[in-house]
């Protein structure tokens, strides 16, 4: 069984809307379908997920789904597998927080999910410096 991943950051006066752009760019440029909550003060959810060979191994209805939350001096990114959810855009993340956002999968889709989680990973430990 695989959770999430959780990376923290402090210090770094990273620009949170920028890094947002960034990780729907390097999704998007990956071949995603890439869709995000509206920025709260909570956070912003960013939904991807892959059609094609990926619906064998990945449920149609799960999505890759990263949360970013927090100030430019000390925030947090949680990646991991999440349900796809319709209309994502107009949710407000408060009502995300209560939900399962992060679902636990299986071993069957756990290789994919950690080999997408590691390079999103480096990407944004990258885009952050």
């Amino acid at each position: 069984m695989v959770g999430e991943k959780v990376l923290h950051f402090q210090g770094k006066g990273t620009d949170l809307g920028n890094l947002q752009s960034q990780i729907e760019s390097y999704l998007k440029n990956d071949g995603f379908t890439v869709q995000s909550s509206k920025p709260s003060d909570h956070g912003v959810v960013i939904q991807a997920k892959k059609g094609g060979f990926l619906r064998g191994v990945v449920d149609a209805d799960r999505a890759m789904t990263t949360m970013l939350s927090g100030s430019p001096a000390d925030f947090t990114v949680r990646i991991g597998v999440g349900k796809w959810l319709e209309h994502l855009a107009v949710a407000a993340v408060e009502t995300l927080l209560i939900s399962n956002l992060f679902l636990v999968v299986d071993v069957a889709e756990s290789a994919w999910n950690l080999e997408v989680e590691d390079k999103l990973v480096k990407a944004i430990d990258s885009f952050v410096g």
